[in-house]
């Protein structure tokens, strides 16, 4: 049984009409797409052989997703041809939750490796045993990614004659290119799409760091000054069926300390009671009150006990 809906929560950060596509992979929707394209790249390498070669010279027969997400198999990703330049590869992004961000790597023909150049935004030094093996690797994220319909607007005023601005934070481990916000009346914005959880941000502004001036939470870092600070929750949806004869139903739980009377909920033309908030992740304990009747959520077999005798259910944001 459905124990509550969930869908983003927006930030009150503040609108992007674009959306900003990545070398190798953009996110859609539920998927990540990965994409092959020959004329991204100039040169390939052998595992076994320390110099390149022209991608001119040669012929492409078959080419795999390679990366931190399948152990860095040559074989098991094979992507589908679309053109003669092109591949791609199409996964469900619940398939990549485990961590906030991936190196990989395009392989032609189970041999050689594409090679990103240093110019490319979203990589990384290629290591193997702690060592470095001086080529690239592209790198994906998917703890935070821009997304018109994301969940966190970033946005800094003024700066109008700034070249380039950077969003960067622990949600993308600090990248200095790969968030670059984009211009608007009065100074810039980005949408990212982020994982819940609590997160320190910066803007670089032609190169130079600094934390958001309107944002007045803030922590200190260790170079003396301060990381802006947001926390990103969900939006969860409370349904509540039937008692349509009720006058007011309250939900109430352990996040507003059990108040009885600040959130009222809505009878709406389906049958239902409704109410949405923003929770932080976590497990939290709620409870329905009908005309000061306290009843549980008679749609949700999860509950618990929460050690002063009362029985409770339960609502887990992840």
């Amino acid at each position: 049984m459905r124990l509550c809906y969930i869908i983003a929560f927006l930030s009150v950060f503040t609108f992007n009409a674009n959306a900003q596509k990545q070398k190798g992979y953009t996110i859609e929707g539920d998927d990540i797409v990965f994409t092959f394209h020959r004329s991204d790249y100039e040169t390939v390498s052998h595992e076994h052989k320390s110099r390149h070669i022209r991608f001119e010279d040669l012929t492409v027969d078959n080419v795999s997703v390679s990366g931190e997400f399948n152990n860095w198999s040559k074989y098991d990703w094979k992507m589908t041809k679309i053109d003669e330049n092109t591949y791609q590869l199409r996964k469900p992004l619940s398939q990549f939750k485990d961590e906030y961000s991936w190196e990989f790597k395009f392989v032609i023909n189970n041999t050689y490796w594409a090679e990103p150049t240093k110019d490319d935004p979203n990589i990384a030094n290629a290591t193997k045993n702690g060592e470095d093996l001086h080529v690239y690797n592209l790198k994906m994220y998917t703890g935070a990614y821009p997304d018109n319909d994301g969940n966190v607007r970033f946005r800094l005023r003024g700066f109008e004659g700034a070249s380039k601005v950077i969003v960067a934070g622990t949600f993308n481990k600090w990248n200095e290119h790969l968030f670059k916000m984009y211009k608007i009346e009065n100074g810039w914005e980005l949408k990212l799409q982020v994982k819940p959880g609590e997160y320190e941000y910066r803007f670089i502004v032609d190169g130079r760091w600094m934390e958001d001036p309107t944002n007045p939470d803030k922590v200190l870092n260790e170079f003396g000054e301060y990381n802006s600070f947001i926390s990103v929750g969900k939006y969860v949806t409370f349904l509540l069926k039937g008692f349509q004869d009720a006058n007011t139903i309250v939900l109430t739980g352990s996040f507003n300390d059990w108040n009885e009377h600040e959130l009222k909920m809505s009878k709406t033309n389906n049958g239902y009671w409704k109410l949405g908030l923003s929770l932080s992740p976590g497990k939290h304990h709620y409870k329905f009150i009908v005309d000061g009747k306290w009843i549980l959520d008679p749609e949700n077999s999860v509950r618990e006990y929460d050690g002063k005798g009362h029985i409770n259910s339960v609502c887990m944001v992840k």
